[in-house]
């Protein structure tokens, strides 16, 4: 009986309850260290967990992916100014916990974003910390895996 409920779970039940991936947009905020050719990337905490993340959120009507993934890092890390660097480089896999409490799968579009100017007051300067960080640092703040390996590629 064991083995027949595993496979209707699995051929029946289990996909008709999976939900679609939902879409987010990113900005892997980056600017150049200290004259050298080497790369630090902007991390900033989220504001239910304190866990470390790149600046990200879900698509903005009137807005393409990248102009959405720029107005994130404005509202979530102070980037005034920035310049996508090319097509997205590539995504992410993580699930969000929505209000309610339930899980939502999301896949979330990641751009690159050269950094021209930053400010110190933002619209979620009180609900965030922010920090310059190597790559490879940055890869082990963050906690997903695909993300970690877009950072260690940099």
């Amino acid at each position: 009986m064991n083995k027949q409920f595993q496979k209707a779970w699995s051929e029946l039940l289990s996909p008709f309850l999976r939900r679609p991936k939902r879409l987010q947009v990113a900005a892997l905020c980056y600017k150049q260290a200290n004259d050298t050719d080497d790369k630090e990337i902007l991390l900033v905490t989220s504001r239910d967990t304190g866990r470390w993340i790149i600046p990200k959120g879900w698509p903005i009507d009137g807005k393409n992916a990248s102009e959405a993934a720029l107005q994130e890092a404005w509202e979530e890390a102070g980037v005034r100014k920035g310049t996508v660097m090319g097509k997205a480089l590539g995504f992410y896999n993580y699930d969000k916990e929505l209000k309610g409490g339930l899980p939502v799968a999301v896949e979330t579009l990641v751009f690159s974003v050269k950094v021209n100017e930053m400010r110190d007051d933002y619209p979620e300067a009180s609900q965030r910390e922010r920090k310059w960080v190597s790559p490879a640092e940055a890869a082990n703040m963050v906690q997903e895996p695909q993300l970690q390996d877009m950072l260690r590629s940099l």
